[in-house]
């Protein structure tokens, strides 16, 4: 019995090996002997997966490059004390534990202050190490480093430290003498201000952080989800987005997208057109091979089947070529106008070759609609 089952086996092999031999080398003949409309049709699936596998990985990669470089400019999500009010004690835990190293959290509090001649004042407490992280785009003389040390903003120093001397502050009948370690300029209301660590703050004041600036990562949904949830966990805290920074990013990401995209669909349409000239003319060259075939008895199913075996082929071969070179492409554009290398997406090769055949088959229903149209009999005929 296992004998038998042994020659059945190898009589089916023997029976399907010519047929799938065959068929290959009929693929690879009809390529070789057309060489030159094969190159061509080749050539431009490789340039459509080379141009699309640059541009996802740039896509890709840009997006999140665009995004670090948007947290540079500062928090793109705000907690504030409702009315006005301090916010409670374990927001900042809170804060943390909802963020959960997805983006940077600093603490402030603020106050108006009186100056040793009774002018009135800003002084803002807070997290020097976490703001050098959030606000990189400050510019800062010098941070304080040691207690008691204050950072004046360029329009605040003329009136409260003309000679960059220590200087006096009062609130609320406390005083505290602070030394200035440098100034910040930002452009903005910062350069009225006088920044002072916040356990100093909190100590001469007594004042609790009233307001949570966050520099949260992710997409726009992304970040509209962590402040549902922040919602949630601090119910007296009013989460509030930064529109200029949110909008900013999304319309930046937005043209961005659109502007890869489009160049994608329009070189992939040009090598659609491309591939569907050459198949045409495949189907026009080879009238008289195909007519032999069918007056042999092969099916119109099996004629199609061969042909779109061929435009699959060519898909998947110019896919693997243009992916190497799209990488590469991608590359060089990251260093030249990025200055930071794009990391090659290798999860980008199933959409590209399944994308460039895609591409060469639907080009290639209209030559097999042509092709079903063959008569044999007027074709040998000479007709």
């Amino acid at each position: 019995m296992a004998r038998s089952n042994s020659v059945q086996e190898v009589a089916a092999s023997r029976k399907m090996g010519p047929h799938t031999s065959m068929f290959v080398r009929m693929l690879i003949r009809a390529a070789v002997l057309r060489r030159g409309r094969a190159a061509s049709a080749l050539l431009a699936m490789v340039v459509a997966a080379a141009v699309g596998t640059a541009m996802l990985n740039l896509y890709v990669d840009v997006q999140a490059k665009l995004r670090r470089e948007f947290r540079n400019y500062g928090a793109n999500i705000i907690l504030l004390g409702k009315d006005g009010a301090s916010l409670p004690a374990e927001a900042l835990s809170h804060t943390e534990a909802v963020i959960n190293g997805r983006g940077i959290v600093a603490p402030f509090a603020m106050i108006v202050a009186r100056t040793s001649n009774g002018q009135p004042v800003v002084v803002v407490g807070a997290d020097f190490d976490r703001v050098k992280q959030l606000d990189r785009w400050w510019q800062v003389s010098n941070w304080p480093s040691a207690p008691q040390q204050a950072l004046v903003g360029v329009r605040a120093a003329p009136v409260v430290t003309p000679k960059n001397q220590p200087f006096d502050l009062s609130f609320e009948g406390r005083s505290i003498q602070v030394a200035p370690a440098g100034t910040v300029q930002t452009g903005a209301a910062e350069d009225s201000r006088i920044y002072l660590s916040l356990n100093d703050f909190v100590n001469w004041t007594q004042v609790p952080p009233s307001t949570i600036e966050i520099a949260a990562s992710g997409s726009p949904e992304e970040v509209t989800a962590i402040m549902d949830e922040l919602q949630r966990s601090i119910p007296a805290a009013d989460v509030r987005p930064v529109r200029q920074i949110m909008e900013g990013e999304a319309r930046v990401l937005g043209k961005t997208r659109s502007t890869l995209m489009a160049a994608t669909a329009l070189i992939v349409l040009t090598a659609a057109l491309c591939v569907l000239s050459t198949l045409m003319g495949w189907v026009f060259d080879r009238r008289r091979d195909f007519a032999i075939m069918k007056a042999l008895g092969a099916s119109d199913w099996l004629l199609n089947g061969f042909f779109a075996a061929e435009a699959a082929a060519m898909g998947a071969t110019g896919a693997i070529v243009g992916f190497g070179l799209g990488v590469g492409i991608a590359a060089w554009i990251g260093r030249v106008n990025f200055h930071a290398p794009v990391v090659p997406r290798f999860g980008v090769l199933p959409v590209i070759l399944a994308g460039s055949m895609l591409v060469t088959l639907l080009s290639a229903i209209l030559p097999i609609s042509l092709l079903r149209r063959v008569q044999p009999a007027v074709i040998l005929r000479g007709e």
